[in-house]
């Protein structure tokens, strides 16, 4: 998998276009970071330990959709 790749999430009004790299993120070393290229929208997932993705970190208000979107696109 690249480190960093571009990336869109479904806005409420339009599509978010941003990309998204590998981190280590407070004890998450699989953890994937979007960033908008607006840089209105900042996310962080990661697996939980029953490998659920799950939101660590981001901007408010976030759509939960986002979670799930950007997990099929890391995988």
């Amino acid at each position: 998998m690249k480190q960093q790749f571009a990336a869109t999430l479904t806005g409420s009004d339009f599509p978010v276009d941003g990309t998204v790299q590998k981190i280590n993120f407070d004890g998450y070393p699989d953890a994937y970071e979007f960033e908008s290229i607006d840089n209105n929208l900042h996310l962080i997932i990661a697996k939980d330990e029953d490998g659920n993705w799950m939101r660590l970190a981001g901007t408010e208000p976030f759509l939960t959709s986002w979670i799930d979107e950007l997990a099929q696109q890391v995988i």
